[in-house]
């Protein structure tokens, strides 16, 4: 039987849900053949309609803003449109990046979408670490938790930015480096390390601004544990 999908915060207007990562949004021409999607669980969870305001790739998890009505959906779908929400995400890559900085790096809009738009991510490095397994011409591999937070909104924004950097997003199977992804994979890790952590945002009726925060999944926090940077996030 399938589990609820948790719930971070609901009203009569709006609900922000924490995904579960390989979970599809929403039936798309990148879904073939699949027939579980966070929307169609959401609809029958909640027993009405329900909006996706934004969407996460599969394989992320966390934060995800829907709306119950279709006038709070415009609102909630203009003030994103117009930056006037705040997203944070948790991410693992290999490297350590320098501790703050900000990639300015144009992107396509995904298949069949080839005009390049801005892409605009500001990254800071919460905590690095080192494991004792080789990498190259190294004796270890070096890795970074990283807060990042997107100033617009491209298709795989953060993973691409990532390996613009050469900083590879950990379990990324179409933008990371398989070799890293191994190592996590040979220590229990199977999760792309990408996590919407805390979303901000103003109430589509009362304007007030709204906070939450989704909580990390054991696989996600099992692979902090083994970089030994858990205490990063307590």
């Amino acid at each position: 039987m399938e589990m609820d999908i948790p719930v971070l915060y609901r009203d009569a207007y709006c609900a922000v849900i924490n995904k579960p990562s390989g979970l599809m949004a929403h039936a798309s021409r990148l879904a073939r053949g699949e027939d579980d999607f966070l929307l169609q669980r959401l609809n029958q969870q909640f027993g009405q309609k329900v909006f996706l305001i934004h969407r996460l790739d599969r394989a992320t998890s966390g934060c995800v803003l829907v709306a119950f009505d279709s006038e709070s959906a415009r609102t909630l779908g203009k003030v994103f449109m117009e930056r006037a929400v705040t997203k944070e995400y948790l991410a693992v890559c290999r490297g350590w990046p320098e501790p703050e900085f900000t990639v300015d790096y144009a992107l396509d809009g995904g298949p069949g979408k080839p005009e390049k738009k801005p892409a605009i991510t500001v990254f800071k490095r919460l905590a690095s670490a080192e494991l004792a397994v080789p990498s190259a011409q190294h004796e270890s591999s070096r890795y970074a938790l990283m807060l990042c937070t997107p100033e617009t909104g491209r298709f795989r924004q953060i993973r691409r930015h990532l390996k613009h950097l050469s900083h590879h997003l950990i379990g990324d199977t179409s933008h990371g480096d398989g070799r890293h992804n191994r190592n996590f994979r040979m220590l229990g890790v199977h999760r792309m390390l990408l996590h919407a952590w805390k979303l901000h945002f103003p109430h589509p009726v009362s304007g007030d601004s709204i906070g939450v925060t989704a909580p990390l999944d054991a696989e996600f926090c099992k692979a902090l544990q083994v970089l030994n940077i858990a205490q990063e996030l307590a």
